[in-house]
């Protein structure tokens, strides 16, 4: 392979999350999500306990993907997707979580989605849970720290793999798993505050969580062993801020607490050093008969993360999330976007490395991303030229990491298509390469339009990569 060349097989596409694109939450017998009660994104905005039908919720319309996937999925085969990543809603296919049988109107619209992709030659990418559990399962189970979820979520995989087995070959269980730390609600639908009890809760609802990974994969290898079945975490590159070794030993402990979740879910057994977290914290998790061994036993297939920026730590420091991963001490060498996030691509090759390096199993990025504010320009046009060096440098990046001996499997962009912010719901700052016309209360036609950024992407798909590496 030639240091200038992405391998051939290389899946190039886009991903998105069912509640931040799909709308119609009531439409086709869809139960309300956590997502739907969330008054800005669900990352930060407000978590209200049921929907007040006179507030505003950005998912509830979202961009209305649910109606107008097709004309979505054309400009996607337009670019040259070969790979598209979603999320199956949960509450779409079990409106309240616990029932025995399915929603087959919600089945049969990702049925219809599939086929439309698969028609365009696009391989559907799907994330089982992403930040939108059946809101009945938060308010009368108690979300994720209920060890019931995870017979409702192994019934859910049961169905949508015996469903999909033949139309998606690539899954993920949860999304970005490592942030039960920082927002317990979008992850595990658990209301966690701060107080005395804030660790052992979240080490238990995680363990419920790794106990559900464990049975999903063991569905996926007993129905579609072909297909694979990954973990997704967001990891973010993490630095010392000074070589001083408190900063860089804090540093170290702040990362593993992170990897502690890809290092159950890939190496199957808790690592050395949570005992020692566990003892300090006076943690004491329930863990059932069997647990550990069917852990042990089922691990995921390949290792997915986002990926958007990095951050310094500094030693005795608070560190508090975005959607982009932890934030910390303001990186000098870094610029930083207009939403004050550093744009680190050499991290992105730093993060792969550190992977591979310890786990040995396949690499998505299934997140990375731009953004900001996009202008109409007199011309009508919108000339996003900040997104194209973005992703310019990232994939010159990723290149390189392939190059250093990375198993990197493909590369989904976040948001190919403005979606609503998962961090504060808003519209005004967009990712796609495709333009929304929608703004943050809900206004507009949801009309498309393609970016600059549109067209950068399609050359850099057609020539595998090639085009990052042209003279300008």
């Amino acid at each position: 392979m030639s240091t200038k060349q992405f391998p051939k097989d290389f899946l190039w596409g886009g991903a998105i999350a069912a509640n931040q694109a799909e709308g119609a939450w009531n439409v086709g017998g869809k139960g309300p999500s956590i997502a739907d009660v969330c008054r800005g994104g669900i990352i930060s905005g407000v978590a209200d306990k049921e929907i007040d039908p006179n507030l505003f919720y950005p998912s509830h319309d979202a961009i209305d993907f649910y109606h107008r996937y097709k004309e979505d999925v054309e400009m996607f085969a337009e670019m040259g997707f070969s790979l598209f990543r979603t999320s199956i809603a949960w509450s779409r296919i079990f409106p309240k979580g616990d029932e025995l049988e399915p929603n087959e109107e919600g089945l049969q619209f990702y049925d219809n989605l599939f086929d439309e992709l698969l028609k365009n030659n696009i391989k559907p990418m799907v994330t089982i849970s992403h930040y939108e559990t059946p809101l009945h399962l938060a308010t009368e189970y108690g979300g994720w720290e209920n060890e019931k979820l995870i017979e409702f979520f192994s019934r859910f995989c049961e169905v949508i793999f015996t469903r999909y087995k033949d139309k998606v070959k690539y899954w993920m269980t949860f999304n970005e798993i490592n942030n039960m730390h920082k927002i317990p609600f979008a992850t595990g639908a658990a209301r966690i505050e701060e107080g005395p009890d804030k660790l052992q809760r979240v080490y238990q609802a995680s363990h419920n969580l790794f106990v559900a990974n464990a049975h999903a994969v063991r569905l996926g290898k007993e129905i579609m062993p072909e297909n694979q079945v990954g973990c997704m975490l967001s990891l973010s590159a993490f630095y010392p801020n000074t070589c001083h070794p408190d900063d860089v030993f804090e540093a170290y402990e702040f990362r593993r607490k992170s990897l502690f979740f890809s290092d159950v879910m890939l190496r199957g057994e808790y690592p050395a050093f949570s005992k020692r977290i566990f003892e300090e914290a006076n943690i004491t998790l329930d863990i059932r008969s069997g647990e550990l061994d069917l852990i042990r036993e089922h691990t995921c297939a390949f290792l997915a993360f986002s990926y958007y920026l990095s951050t310094t730590y500094k030693a005795g420091m608070p560190v508090y999330a975005t959607t982009g991963g932890a934030r910390g001490i303001d990186n000098p060498y870094l610029e930083k976007s207009s939403y004050g996030w550093a744009i680190d691509a050499k991290g992105l090759r730093y993060v792969c490395n550190e992977l591979y390096d310890r786990y040995q199993k396949p690499l998505f990025i299934v997140e990375n991303g731009f953004g900001d504010v996009d202008e109409i320009s007199p011309d009508g046009k919108i000339h996003d030229q900040y997104r194209i060096d973005y992703v310019k440098k990232h994939l010159i990046e990723l290149q390189e990491a392939i190059t250093d001996g990375c198993e990197v499997l493909g590369y989904a962009y976040w948001g190919p298509i403005d979606i609503v912010s998962a961090g504060s719901g808003e519209m005004r700052k967009r990712y796609g390469f495709i333009y929304v016309d929608r703004d943050n209360e809900g206004n507009g036609t949801s009309n498309r339009m393609k970016k600059d950024s549109f067209y950068w992407y399609k050359n850099v798909i057609s020539t595998n990569g090639a085009a990052l590496f042209e003279e300008e």
